[in-house]
């Protein structure tokens, strides 16, 4: 491998198995293992777990802001933009279910420890926040924007936790429906791209 893919590669494990297993609970060995890489090739390209940590929320921020540009691209209505990020909890249903929120279970995790990195982590949701806050400003909600913005990351961060405690698709399911009912009312109007609502 080249340096370059090599390290995309331990960053992309490194994801997984901080999500899957916690931060603290993930080791070198651990990541070394998963790209099949000896240690010494590893330490090449980190010399500690926190520049992993640093890595992987990077990642993480920039695939989050290519996936919020890419719905601006390619959904012209506000309201149906804010409905694709409540549909999230749909699209990865399974994974919310077994290991809760990945932007979630990261801050609380990291918060538990007093870990340095909690600011940076916390981008996530400040990311999904100042967007959301954007769409809703966008509906002529400019007053409130940042207040409706709150109330639904809060709503979904509950809905995700709930979901792990009790796996139950049914629940899921009918709370997305809730909040796109509710984002209708914020809208104004029902409409909207009915292939993103829940079924």
């Amino acid at each position: 491998m080249h340096d370059r893919s090599t390290r995309e590669h331990i960053i992309e494990a490194a994801d997984r198995l901080f999500y899957r297993q916690g931060y603290a609970h993930t080791s070198f060995a651990h990541i070394a293992d998963a790209v099949q890489l000896s240690r010494g090739n590893f330490y090449h390209h980190f010399k500690s777990k926190d520049r992993i940590l640093d890595a992987v929320i990077g990642a993480r921020l920039a695939d989050t802001q290519n996936m919020l540009e890419q719905w601006e691209a390619e959904v012209p209505h506000p309201a149906d933009r804010i409905r694709k990020f409540i549909h999230i909890l749909l699209a990865n249903k399974a994974d919310i279910q077994q290991y809760g929120c990945p932007v979630g279970t990261l801050c609380n995790e990291l918060a538990k420890l007093g870990h340095a990195a909690l600011p940076e982590a916390a981008m996530l949701f400040t990311l999904f926040r100042q967007w959301l806050r954007e769409q809703f400003t966008r509906l002529g909600r400019g007053a409130d924007a940042d207040a409706l913005a709150m109330h639904l990351l809060a709503r979904s961060q509950g809905v995700a936790a709930l979901a792990t405690a009790f796996q139950d698709d049914n629940f899921m399911r009918h709370e997305v429906r809730l909040m796109d009912g509710w984002l209708d009312t914020i809208a104004g109007s029902p409409a909207g791209d009915p292939g993103l609502r829940a079924r």
